[in-house]
């Protein structure tokens, strides 16, 4: 059995429950025996401690440098992707596990970062309800995909906001794993989930 790693990213003003969503369901996967179907870490710029939303303060157990690599990237949103729009250290990252990660994911807006990266170029993607004027703006060539709770692309996958990346989460294992290792999943964190 291979245990994946998963990076997910967090930063200043991320969404709590975009990133911790997704990193309980990868962390929580094979609980019930000790299966480490996966090893969950976050990331961040700098490695340093990020003030999530509401005031949530969240150490990084590494650096986009020096995480270890990757077999599955998650892009949260929140607040804070506004002011990550441009930047060309986390764009270069996003192009970078696009190339050599198994699974690119997004959570809510953060399907905005992935589109700021240019790799939603064609793809159909989901966002946040009230992201999805600007995403299209961000990628002009993707097809927006409203009312999904994620679209999948094969590697690259969308959720929409928020909880919804649990949803999204729990598909990724079902699609890696087998649906019963998702409903585990989903039984052992007592979380009724869109399948």
């Amino acid at each position: 059995m291979t245990t994946r790693s998963v990076a997910v990213l967090i930063f200043d003003e991320v969404e709590v429950l975009d990133f911790a969503g997704p990193f309980e369901v990868f962390g929580v996967c094979g609980r019930w025996d000790n299966t480490p179907y996966f090893h969950v870490y976050t990331v961040s710029l700098d490695g340093g401690i990020v003030a999530a939303r509401n005031g949530l303060r969240v150490a990084a157990a590494y650096s986009v440098a020096t995480m270890p690599k990757p077999d599955i990237f998650v892009v949260p949103g929140g607040y804070g992707v506004r002011a990550l729009l441009g930047n060309p250290q986390l764009q270069a990252v996003i192009r970078q596990q696009h190339a050599a990660a198994e699974q690119l994911l997004s959570v809510c807006t953060g399907a905005w970062l992935l589109a700021d990266a240019g790799v939603l170029a064609g793809l159909r993607a989901t966002t946040y309800h009230t992201g999805f004027d600007r995403l299209q703006e961000l990628e002009p060539t993707l097809t927006l995909v409203k009312g999904e709770r994620w679209v999948d692309n094969g590697k690259v996958v969308t959720s929409a906001g928020v909880s919804a990346g649990i949803d999204m989460a729990l598909h990724v294992v079902a699609k890696l794993l087998g649906k019963q290792i998702a409903d585990k999943t989903a039984r052992y964190m007592e979380y009724a989930y869109w399948q």
